[in-house]
């Protein structure tokens, strides 16, 4: 069973529709992980059970109190508590005992958004570098070529994504690591606003500079996971931009230009690039 929808937004639409049920999004995403995650490294573990679980209470819901990312299968980085299981970071390092039993907060603002979780994904160890394959780990592989790698540090998002065995995952950056397996395997990342979203219950890397972030299949579906976890209590799947959240015009060209002029006089280079040849 492949999953039928190409974008996280076409599957929202189709849930609050009716059209398919959650139960049968969870169960193309886990017979796909059983048929590729071997091989594709993906997850570090998995919440079968659970997300069947999540998945029936969420078919049970009423339509009228169906939030904006009801019954939609996500993962998460391994670096992020989940009730369900233990943070690994991917390291025999550390102690699973952290944050056992419990969500970090933007793990809980996705479930509280309608989301099933259907497990944590591999990642480099502490967030930092590449997996090492001599841990007792999973080795994430890029999709569209087993023999390279997926970018780091949210590896098994980055594959999962662009597998197809979810259209949506909670990652962290610090210096490119939602941004960069996206990147590598053709699908899109948002490092958000430092701040923005929460960061406890997330292992940190860099106080200073650590975010959690969105990543999906398309840019759209970024925004959508936004606006869910900044607002649980969003609805509409093409709704307004959440209270705060501003959406600047595109600047002109002409605003464009005095702005790159400046930049270039602030690093020492010439106001206007010189001329080529005519």
């Amino acid at each position: 069973m492949r999953q039928p929808f190409s974008t996280l937004e076409a599957a929202a639409r189709a849930l609050r529709s009716g059209s398919i049920s959650s139960r049968e999004l969870v169960a193309a995403a886990h017979a796909d992980a059983d048929l590729l995650d071997p091989l594709l490294g993906v997850y570090a573990t998995r919440f079968t059970e659970e997300s069947y679980a999540a998945a029936q209470a969420a078919d049970a819901l009423p339509p009228a109190e169906r939030p904006l990312l009801h019954g939609l299968p996500l993962a998460i980085k391994d670096n992020l508590a989940a009730c369900e299981g233990p943070v690994t970071a991917q390291s025999p390092a550390h102690d699973p005992d952290w944050w056992r039993g419990e969500d970090a907060p933007a793990v809980a603002g996705l479930r509280a958004a309608g989301a099933v979780v259907l497990g944590k994904t591999t990642m480099a160890e502490y967030a930092m570098g590449r997996p090492d394959p001599a841990h007792d780990f999973p080795v994430p592989r890029n999709p569209w070529d087993p023999e390279r790698w997926t970018g780091g540090s949210s590896t098994g998002n980055g594959a999962g994504l662009a597998a197809g065995l979810f259209l949506g995952a909670l990652g962290s950056d610090t210096s490119g690591s939602v941004r960069l397996p996206a990147a590598l395997c053709g699908a899109t990342g948002l490092k958000t606003t430092y701040g923005l979203l929460p960061l406890d219950g997330c292992l940190p890397l860099s106080a200073s500079q650590d975010v959690l972030g969105p990543m999906a299949v398309t840019a759209r579906d970024c925004a959508l996971l936004l606006v869910a976890l900044l607002d649980a209590t969003a609805t509409d799947v093409a709704g307004p931009t959440p209270a705060g959240c501003r959406v600047p015009a595109r600047p002109s060209p002409a605003r464009r230009r005095t702005a790159c002029r400046r930049a270039r006089r602030h690093r020492g280079l010439p106001g206007r690039l010189p001329r080529g040849p005519r």
